[in-house]
């Protein structure tokens, strides 16, 4: 990897925004499904445990399939997005809960704290992690099928 390289180009940023608006849009169908259906079978609570853990499923599906377009190809610009993609969702997240929703810091940090059940951190650190682990989990599973062994490949890296 070239350490001068810029970890995060402009065309790089603009396809991680275009990638974290379908996240954010998935998100919001995700909490109107949780908030609709889940939760008045199971309560709020346990229904936004669950949104956590859908949501998750639903980055991990979008950063999957995005990899490819996305093009970020060493760790240091996976992780750059990843951390855009954090910085930007807690902002939003914040701003709906307060702007739009309407709530209390208090009840925003609920989400947040994992000794209470609140799960909502755990799916950030998701998010940060999720550019890095779809490229290297596709980037894995893609050497078998060309015939090369991640042992060759860490050899010809080496040369």
């Amino acid at each position: 990897m070239n350490n001068d390289a810029p970890s995060l180009t402009l065309p790089l940023a603009l396809r991680a925004l275009a990638l974290l608006a379908l996240i954010i849009v998935a998100e919001v169908a995700n909490g109107t499904v949780r908030t609709l259906f889940v939760a008045p079978l199971v309560g709020d609570f346990t229904a936004r445990q669950i949104g956590t853990a859908t949501g998750c499923m639903l980055i991990g599906l979008i950063a999957w399939f995005g990899s490819p377009w996305l093009r970020a190809t060493n760790a240091r610009a996976q992780w750059a997005v990843g951390l855009l993609w954090l910085t930007l969702m807690l902002g939003f997240e914040l701003a709906v809960g307060r702007l739009v929703a309407g709530a209390s810091w208090q009840r925003l940090a609920e989400d947040y704290n994992l000794a209470r059940g609140g799960l909502l951190g755990l799916g950030m650190l998701w998010l940060l992690c999720a550019p890095r682990l779809a490229a290297a989990v596709r980037r894995r599973r893609a050497l078998p099928e060309s015939g090369k062994t991640l042992e060759s490949e860490k050899n010809r890296g080496q040369r």
